[in-house]
């Protein structure tokens, strides 16, 4: 029986790999279909042909050439033939000269035509010149060893009583090599290409550092908050993002104004950056030896935001003095002007950072501060006060969300009626706010960290999917066609890249180190800067200096799109079919992609 059952489970075990295969074999054919595989078409004359030419060009790139001399050879050809008319022979046949056979044609007709003692080893145009003196290429020629060649032309439809002319225009070297236009061209590129991967490496790298901590399952999870605290923090996030812009706005003003007065500019910016690390440090120990008073927390709180604040009036005044600076320096330095303008740039640039940055800081120290604020005084709340009081703010913070939504809805569709973008939704928030405040008793807490935790997630995923090529065309919309739009199109998928790898990152950390700073009653941001930071440095330059390789590689494609760099230029070539240049852009790319490959490796080794 055994044998039998045996005998039956491998029958059944065989058709099931047959079925398995058959199942294979369809799929694959059907791909073939889907995907229009065709041999046949491989081995077509004219298909070979192309392909051959392709390579040919390819395998010549158009990096050196030599000055050319042209040497032109006549001959009289009569178009019909005439009575009377003999052929011309030359005087001496040591000399260059042409012989066409025979020496009259009819129009359209075709013709031999040989050319003796010509420069040897070069080529040219040959072409038919009627009276009217347009010359018509007929042909192309290319001599041997002893300067001769013998061609078939076929005469132009052009009769004419008097006598034409048929040349040849030989071209031959003269001279030492030198580089090409498109060697140049191609130099230019290849080094716009390299900085247009560096610039984004490094702007994507400073955006992905602090988003890969929210998108790091191990430090977000704890993040838990009740009803009270995170209605409260919600509630604080907008109030927050207004109050940092009304501040920075007032900081950029008084920093403006003391930029202009050297004598008190320079010594802001050399003293306050020490004053400002010592009082952070004092603010935010690395290690409480007893458990601080409210009064030495509100002391630390109004440390750590006047250090903000003076902060934001010393980045405001190294602004002003950039700009000053660069514009002078633009117009001082001749040909290194573009010193001064980096200089003005980054002024511009720290004047853009300020209002941001400002926002985010005051929107995340206000939202912090109202969250604790609201898990104290829910503990100290009856279950039927703090029922109430969370169901209010809950209906305040869905309303403020809806709002947000809406708002942003009415932006992109322009829906203008504040019915539909403003009142509705935010009834709805409300409707949404009060049911969840029902629903929420006074013991549970809400994990806030883990939904924000898979709302960056989801940002960084979404951002990943969409490829730099197709985000570059919007770039270019955005600031046009170049390099800049390229830059940022990088620096964009640097950002959902990076962010990713670096969250993964630090949730592979050792927790003892955390465990160890929480022990001390550290906050998150202390757990961060004691616990987290200096276990990651070395990963994270490791992963950097892999991105600047990638990017190198990837912008030499957003150039298909108008994002500047070699691609650009590569494109252009590939259109006109000019392949003898891209060939020198190909071998270009191949270089700069090996020589990052093996300098990213070897600072790895010595950095990580």
């Amino acid at each position: 029986m055994k044998t039998q059952s045996k005998s039956k489970a491998s029958i059944w075990h065989s058709l099931g790999i047959g079925a398995a295969v058959v199942v294979a074999v369809i799929i694959y054919a059907y791909g073939f279909q889907v995907t229009k595989v065709n041999l046949e078409e491989t081995k077509s004359a004219r298909r070979q042909e192309q392909l051959l030419r392709i390579i040919r060009a390819l395998a010549k790139p158009d990096l050196i050439e030599y000055n050319k001399e042209e040497v032109k050879f006549e001959l009289s050809v009569q178009v019909p033939c005439k009575n009377g008319v003999t052929p011309e022979t030359p005087t001496d046949k040591s000399q260059p000269y042409l012989v066409l056979t025979p020496a009259c044609v009819k129009p359209g007709e075709e013709a031999t035509l040989e050319g003796f003692n010509l420069p040897a080893k070069t080529g040219g145009p040959v072409k038919f010149i009627p009276s009217s003196k347009v010359a018509l290429d007929i042909q192309d020629i290319q001599t041997d060893e002893t300067g001769y060649f013998k061609t078939v032309v076929k005469i132009p439809n052009r009769p004419d009583e008097a006598a034409q002319k048929i040349e040849t225009i030989i071209r031959r070297p003269v001279g030492s090599p030198h580089l090409t236009k498109t060697a140049y061209d191609t130099w230019d590129k290849i080094i716009e290409t390299i900085f247009l991967a560096l610039l984004a490496t490094t702007i994507g790298t400073l955006l992905s550092i602090p988003i890969s901590f929210f998108a790091a399952r191990n430090l977000m999870k704890e993040i838990v908050s009740n009803l009270i605290g995170l209605s409260a923090q919600i509630i604080a996030i907008p109030i927050g993002f207004v109050i940092g812009q009304y501040v920075a706005d007032w900081m950029s003003s008084i920093g403006d104004s003391l930029a202009k007065i050297i004598w008190i500019a320079l010594p802001l910016l050399i003293v306050v950056p020490f004053v400002q690390i010592r009082v952070i440090k004092w603010a935010m120990p690395q290690e409480e030896i007893k458990k601080p008073t409210m009064k030495i927390r509100v002391t630390r709180m109004l440390a750590i935001v006047t250090a903000l604040l003076i902060t934001l009036i010393t980045i405001s005044v190294l602004a002003g003095l950039m700009d000053t600076s660069g514009v002078f320096l633009q117009s001082a330095l001749g040909g290194f002007g573009f010193l001064g303008a980096f200089l003005k740039n980054l002024g511009q640039i720290l004047r853009m950072l300020i209002s941001i940055t400002s926002a985010f800081i005051a929107a995340g120290v206000l939202s912090s501060y109202a969250g604790k604020m609201g898990v104290n005084l829910q503990k100290k709340m009856s279950r039927s006060q703090s029922g109430v009081v969370g169901t209010i703010l809950a209906m305040i913070a869905g309303a403020f969300i809806f709002i947000l939504i809406g708002s942003a809805i009415n932006w992109i569709y322009q829906i203008q009626n504040p019915l539909y973008w403003a009142i509705l939704p935010g009834i709805a928030g409300a409707v949404g706010g009060l049911l969840v405040g029902i629903a929420t008793r006074k013991k549970d807490l809400i994990p806030i960290g883990m939904v924000v935790y898979y709302l960056t997630r989801t940002v960084l995923n979404a951002l990943r999917s969409i490829e730099s090529l197709i985000m570059v065309i919007v770039f270019v919309v955005w600031v046009g066609i170049g390099p800049f739009a390229g830059v940022l199109a990088l620096s964009l998928h640097t950002v959902a890249a990076l962010a990713k790898l670096y969250s993964e990152q630090v949730e592979s950390i050792l927790s003892g180190p955390v465990e160890a700073i929480k022990a001390t009653g550290a906050n998150w941001m202390q757990t961060v800067i004691y616990a987290v930071i200096p276990q990651i440095i070395p990963p994270y330059i490791s992963f950097t200096m892999y991105r600047w390789d990638i990017n190198v590689r990837m912008s030499t494609i957003i150039g298909f799109a108008g994002g500047g760099g070699i691609g650009f230029l590569l494109i252009q070539n590939i259109n006109l079919l000019n392949y003898r240049a891209a060939s020198a852009q190909m071998i270009a790319i191949a270089l700069v992609v090996a020589s990052m490959d093996y300098l990213s490796s070897k600072l790895r080794e010595k950095v990580v």
